[in-house]
């Protein structure tokens, strides 16, 4: 587990490079007992569980009532190779994207406001970001209020988020009628450059997009060991600076009670100064 995490911290692009020229060259004397590379390439899928166990119960975050959602694509080869790709064959897909079409799979995120992925899911690319059974994992986790993109406008999801009192933010389309929104809302539509940050982070830093694949399971291994990387970068984004989260139960309540809470937490509360009473002078 920790040569895998440990290779996403550094410049190296090519895993077997940094398998026999770091690890077991200079990182020799604290991996006196490294197998060789093709060994340890059969061995990497052993620790999924261990490596899954470790991201869900320490390394990743907890809610906060302020969630980001976002999905990005990983391909897994050109477009004009899909066809002759057989690692993935049978299991990629074909999806459009912001970015164009993509043959490879989507990664499903969802973070807090201080940069801490609380869940993710990977599904084909054709899999859309309205799916249901996408928030089925990502909601188990979430309570308050989740803000997304103009992609996740719909009413089906809004209501399906509702029942578990998580409140479904989006902007308007040009084509849709204009709608109040609460200041807190707008400014918090602004913050959603944090899931794009952490995308871009997890795909040029941690290097979860490459077409170097030899088999299903290790794309599986090196995208995990890119998460659990992620949660220990130092430069995460944040979108409120200086503040702290007490140690709360809200992650205990019932989903009726954390929207409330949320939403208590989110309100600005400006009290008017109390006024002395007049004096009447005494006839």
């Amino acid at each position: 587990m920790t040569i895998l995490l440990y290779f996403h911290f550094g410049t190296f692009r090519n895993f077997k490079h940094y398998y026999l020229f770091f690890i077991k060259g200079t990182m020799k004397s604290y991996f006196p007992k490294a197998v060789s590379y093709n060994r340890f390439v059969e061995l990497e899928s052993r620790v999924f569980f261990q490596l899954m166990f470790f991201l869900n119960l320490g390394a990743f975050g907890r809610c906060t009532g302020i969630t980001f959602v976002d999905s990005t694509m990983i391909p897994v080869c050109h477009n004009l190779r899909r066809y002759a790709n057989k690692v993935f064959k049978g299991i990629a897909t074909d999806g459009k994207g912001t970015m164009g079409w993509c043959h490879g799979f989507k990664l499903h995120l969802a973070c807090n406001d201080r940069g801490e992925i609380i869940a993710f899911v990977l599904t084909g690319a054709n899999v859309s970001d309205k799916d249901p059974n996408v928030f089925k994992v990502l909601a188990k986790r979430l309570y308050g209020k989740l803000f997304a993109d103009k992609g996740y406008i719909s009413q089906k999801l809004f209501d399906f988020l509702f029942e578990d009192g998580i409140q479904l933010v989006t902007g308007l389309r040009v084509n849709m009628k204009n709608k109040l929104m609460p200041f807190y809302d707008r400014m918090m539509l602004r913050k959603r450059y944090i899931i794009e940050t952490i995308n871009d982070m997890l795909k040029n830093t941690a290097q979860i997009v490459h077409s170097r694949h030899r088999s299903v399971s290790n794309f599986i291994m090196n995208l995990i060991s890119a998460l659990g990387a992620y949660c220990f970068f130092d430069n995460k984004p944040k979108a409120l600076q200086g503040y702290c989260i007490e140690d709360t139960k809200q992650l205990s309540a019932g989903p009726s009670s954390r929207l409330r809470q949320s939403a208590n937490l989110a309100s600005i509360c400006v009290r008017r100064p109390s006024r002395s009473p007049r004096r009447t002078d005494k006839t």
